[in-house]
């Protein structure tokens, strides 16, 4: 096992050994803890006996044992049972009982870590099934050691595996491992504009993930600005909410140092619903969240905390149930630095669907609009398709930030990077495609000369920017009272509530049922009593019903008189425009239109362009206003990134086109002859 894909395969092959006794959505529940322990194992037995000694030697004699069990260990945690991962093998018959008694033995803190895998159970079940001597001899055999396999080697073979068992029960479609070049192309454009101050002597920094998933992310950053600045303090922070991997996170911290402070700053639970780091702010702050995954578990609490506007985390909106993106970024908007204390900068990968989906005033919209009106969005760079473990839809790098270099005050950045990439050697699930560091320093190039090219684009904020306004036109009708018309009359809301009673009794209810029916044929034969003449005058025409209605004695409500004038009335593009009370034209409900009016333009200017030749009798709605800004229309906000960069491509000619198509006809018909042979 020479390599990261043979070790990970090998642990992945231990599914084989379950196969008949698990069923496939419990694999995990076997493999994971059990890589994790074996890591641990391998970490701790060089100390072991110096561990146990200190133990033997201090158990009576200090109240607590924890600062010199871990100088012993030389790691913030350790174990006090007398076993190993190797040496639990040499009493077979005991050996459940034995490894119960030996993560017993770790300290507080990783045992912490250990229960969140609920490793007592599975033990019970490996023993019952006759497969714990198994596992075990199984992953005894692998080398796990950080100085065999680093920390971010081994947050690759975590998931790795957890892509595997994603796919193999086709789960958490929305979960999406970032791969490591992606992280060191995302950490590298936070960091370009402050290489300077990086490199300085006392340099502290704050890292934070709220989606931290295994923690690869955060150690992938923090190795970047240590490459820079091998004396800085790089402080990770990061909230995960599913169990198993903030236990490989945490306990992979736990490794990187003596005095394991990184892992003390990362926290179980929904980032959404239960912010665990609460009024604290990051200088930098990167995450992958789930694409296209309901956040409907947390949505009482996103709501609660919407009430509470920019006070809370959510205060310009949220998106539709179906996709959280939106959500994360405006929690992490929270967490910036105040401007005066160095301000913050931010990455985060998302899908296609932040950029344009959602209509003007839409919860989507509205999050766009405030992150664009506030200056915050720096960049976005389009990634190549096929980078990600499983699934090779498009994606985008948002750099977000509220502290602008005065070029790029009121400007933001597109970077096309959609064809940066290399194919891989062998794919990795979904993934074929990785991007060099040639091309990680390309795109660097092009985003830090902020100059327009074939792959870069520069904006105002408000070229993204539209105001919907709603395009009316008359209403033109005419009025019969045909025998078809009146039969229309039976589809009207009202005319039929006329033979509905709401009352409880039997006997009320069935007596205003019947007087309502007696009263619509009382209607229907009044109303055949009227000349079949055509009217466009709907005052004229509503006088002469109300009339014929006295004339037999009906006494009718308006909301039945409406009834009636719809039922008699047709569309007629050549009547005169309806008038309102006012004296108004009318607005017809079919013909109304909207027009996104981008807002470097005037409405009514546009409106006269652009509408007003094309429809001589339309006009604006001007009683739809922003809620904002009270201007006539709907302020909205998308990115059509594609737009921007289109190229257009000619047709074939036809001449060519036909020469291909006979072609490939002689093809078939050949390889037809030669079948019939």
């Amino acid at each position: 096992m020479t390599t990261l894909n043979d070790k990970s395969q090998f642990i992945w092959n231990t599914s084989e050994l379950l196969r008949d006794h698990f069923k496939r959505s419990k694999y995990q529940d076997v493999i994971l803890p059990f890589t994790v322990l074996r890591r641990i194992d391998s970490v701790l037995e060089p100390t072991k006996e110096k561990v146990l000694e200190t133990y033997h030697k201090l158990q009576d004699k200090v109240q607590s044992l924890d600062p010199a069990l871990c100088k012993a260990s030389g790691f913030s945690f350790y174990n006090i049972s007398p076993y190993t991962f190797r040496t639990l093998l040499d009493d077979p018959k005991n050996l459940s009982p034995n490894l119960k008694a030996y993560i017993s033995g770790f300290s507080p803190n990783m045992r912490d870590v250990l229960d969140k895998y609920d490793f007592n159970n599975t033990i019970d079940r490996l023993d019952e099934a006759g497969l714990l001597c198994l596992v075990m001899e199984k992953f005894n055999t692998i080398d796990l050691h950080p100085d065999t396999v680093s920390n971010i080697e081994m947050g690759y073979i975590f998931e790795n595996l957890i892509r595997k068992f994603n796919e193999a029960l086709n789960e958490n479609p929305g979960e999406h491992f970032t791969p490591k070049e992606v992280v060191r192309l995302m950490s590298s454009l936070l960091i370009e504009p402050d290489k300077d101050g990086l490199s300085k002597d006392y340099v502290i920094r704050t890292i934070y993930d709220p989606c931290c998933g295994t923690g690869g992310m955060l150690t992938t950053f923090q190795n970047l600005l240590r490459e820079i600045n091998a004396t800085a303090s790089i402080q990770l922070f990061g909230q995960e909410v599913n169990p198993e991997t903030f236990a490989v996170c945490k306990s992979d911290l736990y490794m990187k140092s003596a005095e394991g402070k990184e892992a003390e700053n990362i926290y179980l639970g929904s980032t959404l619903s239960n912010d665990q780091l609460k009024n604290m702010t990051f200088d930098y702050m990167v995450t992958n969240p789930p694409y296209g995954k309901n956040w409907r578990a947390d949505e009482r609490f996103v709501k609660e905390e919407h009430k509470r506007g920019y006070a809370g985390r959510f205060g310009a909106g949220y998106p539709r149930i179906n996709d959280g993106q939106l959500l994360f970024l405006q929690h992490m908007i929270s967490k910036m630095k105040p401007i005066s204390e160095g301000g913050s900068r931010i990455a985060i990968i998302m899908n296609g669907s932040p950029l344009f989906t959602g209509d003007a005033g839409s919860g989507e919209s509205e999050i766009r609009r405030w992150i664009i009106e506030n200056d915050w969005l720096e960049a976005i760079i389009a990634l190549p398709e096929q980078l990600f473990y499983n699934t090779g839809i498009a994606t985008y790098i948002w750099i977000v930030t509220n502290r602008k270099e005065k070029r790029r005050q009121g400007k933001i950045q597109l970077i096309n990077a959609v064809d940066f990439w290399v194919p891989m050697r062998k794919s990795l699930g979904d993934k074929r495609r990785e991007i060099s560091q040639k091309h990680i320093e390309q795109i660097l190039s092009i985003y830090s000369s902020f100059s327009e090219g074939e792959y870069c684009k520069i904006f105002n904020n408000n070229n993204f920017g539209y105001r919907k306004i709603t395009i009316e036109r008359p209403l033109r009708l005419n009025f019969q009272a045909t025998p078809e018309r009146i039969e229309q009359l039976k589809e009207q809301t009202a005319f039929i509530n006329l033979a509905k009673s709401r009352k409880k009794d039997p006997q009320v209810k069935f007596h205003e049922e019947s007087e309502g029916k007696k009263l619509q044929k009382q209607i229907f034969k009044a109303l055949s009593t009227m000349s079949h003449k055509k009217y466009t005058d709907r005052t004229k025409f509503a006088k002469l019903v109300k009339k014929t209605l006295t004339t037999a004695n009906l006494s009718v409500r308006a909301p039945v008189r409406r009834g009636i004038l719809d039922a008699l009335s047709q569309k007629d593009d050549d009547a005169p425009p309806i008038l309102d009370s006012n004296g108004n034209f009318e607005p017809d409900s079919d013909l109304r239109d909207t027009e996104k009016v981008p807002l470097t333009e005037n409405v009514y200017k546009y409106f006269a362009r652009e509408v007003k030749p094309h429809l001589p009798d339309a006009w604006i709605n001007e009683d739809i206003l922003d809620e904002k800004d009270r201007q006539v229309g709907k302020v909205g906000y998308e990115i059509n990134f594609n737009r921007y960069f289109y190229q257009y491509e000619a047709p074939r000619p036809l001449l060519e086109i036909e020469t291909d198509i006979r072609k490939l006809e002689e093809e078939i018909l050949g390889l037809l002859q030669e079948a019939n042979m």
